[in-house]
Order: structure tokens, then C-alpha cells, then sequence
């Protein structure tokens, strides 16, 4: 059976992205990183599923590139509100559940196009704060480590040596190499369930934001990755976040169809 597809990016993090509100994508977790593979496939660091969920616009469901189930991302959030919007499922805003929780999403069109998706994240309490590295869950969990100069990192290396601690077993966690200075922030991540370094990811710059403000007390960031540059905003009550949102591009590249 034939199953059309569509493609996005933000900032460079890419998702193949299903409208399955007919429920007719059953493909298994072998077939998804088939999919997903960059040399034999279509190519993506994910891909989502949009459902139908009763009392919302829609239901977020996601897989990593290694087609492992996961539970939230921040640009794939952003990406599948466009998608949504193309489907003329949703207009300017979107309420959807995903599987941390529900999150609502601004799309600002511009002629015609869109141009900015706004995410809500979810509150967030830090897990553990450290002179120099934050442990932190926006969705997802990240191990937000601070550095003179994130580029001189072996993300590939560092970053897997921390997402396969023991202390983290069995689910692993994201890595995030961070420096901040004023109301920026560069960032550069390591995804599990990608198992490599991403051009971007969204619950990475928003936890990156997050451990940035235990230092600066600032509420608002310009975060740059690899893949462009996002904007993190909240509000903040001692170590408690909410308000929390995600701002930058979502983009669509190309569709076409697949074999389920």
C-alpha cells in the first residue's frame, strides 16, 4: 500500500511527517529506520505521526531515526503544527497532545507562507544542577554540560560517553555542549535514538536556555545551532520554568510516497 509523505525541517533538525488520521501507517520500528536511513531511505533524524485525539486538533506521534518510540521534540512539535496547518487540519493555532503531555502552537504566516511556529514545552524542574552541567527534562532528558567552546568538542565521542553513562541506563539521555554569553547561546547536541550529532534540536536549545538562566537569571534567549538559530522564552520561579516557548522556522522541503 502506498503512503504519501511529507518532509520538513527546522534548523536543519529533518522529519519525515504522515497524516495517519485513518490509522493506515502500521509500519514497525525496522521499517521507520529504513525510512529514515539517509543512504537507502528518504532520509530524517525522525518521523511523526499525526492522529486523531479526541478534545485536540490533533495527537504528535513520534520515532526516533532508529525507530525507537520517543516522547517529545521540540522542532518535530513546530514541524508537524506547519504540517498540520498545510492539511488545513489547523490555522493560526494548534492544541495537540503528545506523549508528554498537550502543547499549543502559534503559526505566523507571512504572504501566504509560514515563516515562525511558536511552541508551548512543558514546566520544567531541573533534576540536578551542577557547577557546570544542568540535568533537566523538557520532554525529553538532557544533560546540559557547559564549555569554553562547544566546537572543540568531540560531540560524536563526549556525547555518546555520557548518553551511554550507567547512570543514565537503561533509557539514555540527549547531551547537550553549551556556552552562553549574554542573551545568546550556542549549542551543539547529541541525539539518542539518532545516536549522532543533530544540526539542531529543539528540547536540547530549550533545556540549553533553561541551565543558561540558573547562571544569568536572564528569561529570554537567542539560540544557535548548527541548523540556524531559535528563540527560548519562560518564566521562571526559582528552579520552576513554565511559560516555556520555542520559537523559530518550520519548513517544508518535499513529499512523495512511500510503501507501508
Amino acid at each position: 500500500m502506498k503512503i504519501k509523505f511529507y518532509k520538513y525541517q527546522g534548523t536543519g533538525n529533518d522529519f519525515i511527517l504522515i497524516d495517519n488520521r485513518e490509522g493506515n501507517f502500521t509500519s514497525e520500528s525496522q521499517a521507520i529506520a529504513k525510512f529514515c536511513d539517509r543512504h537507502f531511505g528518504i532520509g530524517a533524524d525522525g518521523l511523526l505521526l499525526l492522529e486523531s485525539a479526541e478534545g485536540y486538533d490533533f495527537r504528535m506521534v513520534y520515532y526516533n531515526s532508529d525507530g525507537s518510540p520517543a516522547t517529545m521534540c521540540g522542532n518535530g512539535g513546530r514541524c508537524i503544527a506547519a504540517f498540520a496547518n498545510r492539511l488545513s487540519v489547523v490555522g493560526a493555532n494548534a492544541n495537540f497532545i503528545a506523549a508528554d503531555g498537550p502543547h499549543h502552537a502559534k503559526i505566523d504566516i507571512q504572504d501566504q507562507a509560514i515563516s515562525q511556529v511558536e511552541l508551548s514545552m512543558k514546566d520544567v524542574i531541573p533534576a540536578d544542577i551542577g557547577e557546570h552541567f544542568v540535568i533537566l527534562n523538557t520532554g525529553t532528558p538532557h544533560f546540559v554540560r557547559f564549555v569554553e567552546e562547544p566546537d572543540s568538542i568531540d560531540v560524536m565521542a563526549e556525547g555518546a560517553k555520557i548518553r551511554y553513562a550507567p547512570e543514565f541506563a537503561p533509557v539514555g539521555i540527549n547531551v547537550d555542549f553549551a556556552r552562553y554569553n549574554g542573551d545568546k547561546i550556542y549549542v551543539r547536541t547529541y541525539e539518542k535514538g539518532v545516536e549522532a550529532e543533530t544540526l539542531s534540536c529543539g528540547t536540547g536549545v530549550t533545556a540549553s536556555a533553561i541551565a543558561a538562566s540558573l547562571h544569568t537569571g536572564r528569561n529570554s534567549y537567542q539560540v544557535i545551532t548548527r541548523g540556524g538559530k531559535l528563540t527560548v522564552m519562560f518564566e521562571r520561579n526559582g528552579v520552576t520554568f513554565t511559560n516555556i516557548r520555542l520559537s523559530g522556522p518550520a519548513t517544508f522541503v518535499l513529499n512523495g510516497e512511500i510503501d507501508n
